[in-house]
């Protein structure tokens, strides 16, 4: 993190001056992030854990029954870890489609699963045509939903391409004040954008609906009438050199790439003497609050 080069795309300026960006502006900044930092998300989120010992990768792929499961999405797959550790667990048995819109991304995703029968497709959530109505029993989607704006035709979609009683399931963030130390690290990161983005927060990356679980409820609801619908919360962390976690987890947020040089060697400091604060034994913890979304679609 100390040499991530400040992002400077047409979506930060429009939040220097305090307007509100556009869809494209989004997208064009979402695909320089992770045109520098391909791959980035993953680190963090792999090695925290749950109380049961899971990362949030595992949690959601315990949902996946080969039984009834036989054709499957990874919807805003990024790097393949999701969808590697589906065909890892799964194998042939079923069938995977992974879509992302960075290509830089699915490259990474292509080396690690190299097996050809996984298709790998670069497209928007928003639209894709190239898979038929009512053909897929599963649709996981890992931390995707946060960033995508307009969601609602994203959930159309889902629900499009989903068979009378399938499975859409997400991982997404969970309430702020469950996990100790990160309202802290969440404001720590944010006071740190907002002086030279004053409109970071105000205006932020996808629907904030999205973050608030009476509000996603809701929306779930809205477009996928009838289902069950459950939100799960859990807490994942992990223990670590405080310094070398402050760099880890201040590379999961997306802010933290608004950032100077000098301001996030002093949000890294700040950081680490907070995971500090809430480890032992002379090292740092990093606890994350997240929630699994399952919407369980009515056989018939």
């Amino acid at each position: 993190m100390n040499q991530v080069t400040q992002l400077n795309t047409s979506w930060s300026q429009r939040l220097r001056r305090r307007e509100q960006p556009s869809h494209s502006e989004l997208c064009e900044h979402l695909l320089e992030v992770h045109r520098q930092h391909t791959g980035f998300t993953e680190i963090c989120a792999s090695r925290s854990r749950d109380p049961e010992g899971r990362n949030s990768y595992q949690w959601l792929a315990d949902l996946v029954d080969p039984d009834r499961h036989r054709n499957l999405l990874d919807l805003a797959c990024g790097s393949g870890a999701l969808t590697a550790l589906c065909h890892q667990r799964f194998g042939k048995r079923i069938a995977l489609i992974g879509v992302d819109m960075s290509a830089e991304e699915l490259a990474l995703a292509r080396q690690r699963i190299p097996d050809p029968a996984v298709a790998l497709h670069c497209a928007m959530a928003q639209d894709m045509g190239f898979i038929a109505d009512q053909t897929l029993d599963a649709v996981l989607c890992h931390w995707g939903l946060t960033l995508m704006d307009p969601v609602e035709p994203v959930l159309a979609e889902v629900r499009r391409v989903l068979r009378p009683g399938g499975l859409f399931a997400a991982i997404v963030d969970g309430d702020l004040h469950a996990a100790p130390g990160y309202p802290e690290l969440h404001h720590l990161i944010y006071d740190q954008v907002q002086r030279n983005y004053p409109g970071y927060g105000d205006i932020d990356l996808g629907d904030r609906r999205i973050r608030t679980t009476e509000a996603l409820a809701g929306l779930l609801a809205q477009t996928f009438r009838g289902a069950d619908i459950r939100i799960e919360p859990t807490v994942v962390s992990q223990l670590a050199d405080a310094h070398a976690l402050a760099q880890e987890a201040a590379g999961f947020f997306y802010a933290a790439f608004m950032l100077s040089a000098s301001a996030r060697a002093q949000m890294l400091q700040q950081i680490a003497a907070l995971f500090s604060a809430h480890g032992g034994d002379g090292l740092g913890r990093f606890s994350m609050p997240i929630n699994r979304v399952l919407v369980q679609l009515a056989a018939s």
